[in-house]
């Protein structure tokens, strides 16, 4: 029979022939740091299962506002928080649907798992990491730390740097397809076979300077960023460890604001043509006027 004290259920349970206390904090505690990682207006509940589930950790009812947590699943609270959260996210943005469409009967989709999602998710679980509520614990582990290590520099880094000088050769080939009167397009199609695209990010990598530690894939989103210091800051992103969904909505964010401004300007703009030529207008119409007048 599970032990109540404070914020915590204490659980004994056989292990190797001796007791373990497994501590699990309670819903309210749960709560509690959710809301401390970020507020939320909306009513919610949390409600450990007392299950084990080999198809979900957790699940967040969008009808009922309710988070679930198979908390059979964990064995501490790092694992229990970490999908705490998860399912947080959903419930945050379930709130933000409702102020958007205002209307009270708008149904959240829990099961939309986009770029926005993980984007908002990474967040939190870093303000999460930052309030002590949390961590990733790799640090804990030498062996894990020394292979991580191993990764980032002899892998990560070292394909970055290749596929670095494979995009300064397909720039040559470019060129000396030019050259020679030899479509560049066919070359890469029925010679090199490499889809358009693939190659297409590569060659950029010749053109472009990207660190290499980042790795081929987050190279290719810098590379993509046409002005170089807004290239220089997507690097910075990665750099200090935000995830590819969250610098990639950033950008889009980023994009989305540079685009209502343009859009400002470019009606402004039309506004201040349209005033120039109704002055003009009127003028012409006085002219008019005043020879009808005279006839």
């Amino acid at each position: 029979m599970p032990l109540c004290e404070g914020n915590y259920i204490f659980q004994h349970v056989p292990y190797r022939s001796k007791i373990c206390y497994i501590f699990l904090m309670d819903n309210e505690k749960i709560k509690e740091i959710l809301l401390d990682i970020a507020p939320s207006q909306l009513e919610f509940t949390v409600i450990q299962t007392g299950k084990e589930s080999k198809r979900v950790n957790g699940l967040y009812a969008p009808d009922t506002h309710e988070i679930l947590l198979h908390n059979k699943n964990f064995s501490t609270d790092n694992e229990l928080i970490y999908t705490a959260v998860h399912e947080y996210t959903h419930h945050l943005n379930a709130e933000a649907l409702l102020n958007d469409t205002g209307n009270p009967n708008t149904v959240y989709n829990a099961k939309v798992h986009n770029q926005a999602f993980w984007a908002k998710f990474n967040k939190l679980i870093g303000i999460a990491e930052q309030k002590g509520y949390y961590k990733i614990g790799v640090e804990d582990s030498p062996e894990l730390k020394e292979l991580t290590e191993k990764i980032k520099k002899d892998f990560l880094e070292q394909n970055g740097k290749l596929m670095q000088e494979f995009g300064k050769l397909l720039v040559q080939a470019y060129d000396l397809c030019k050259k020679a009167n030899v479509r560049y397009e066919d070359y890469i199609d029925r010679v090199l076979c490499l889809p358009r695209n693939s190659a297409k990010d590569i060659r950029k990598l010749g053109v472009v300077e990207v660190n290499p530690a980042l790795g081929f894939d987050n190279m290719k989103i810098v590379a993509s960023v046409r002005k170089k210091d807004d290239r220089a800051e997507v690097e910075k992103q990665f750099l200090e460890g935000n995830s590819p969904a969250g610098v990639r909505e950033m950008m889009k964010q980023k994009a989305a604001a540079c685009s209502k401004i343009d859009q400002k300007t470019k009606l402004e703009r039309e506004k201040s043509r349209l005033e120039k030529t109704i002055a003009q207008l009127s003028q012409r119409l006085e002219y008019v006027e005043e020879a009808l007048g005279s006839l």
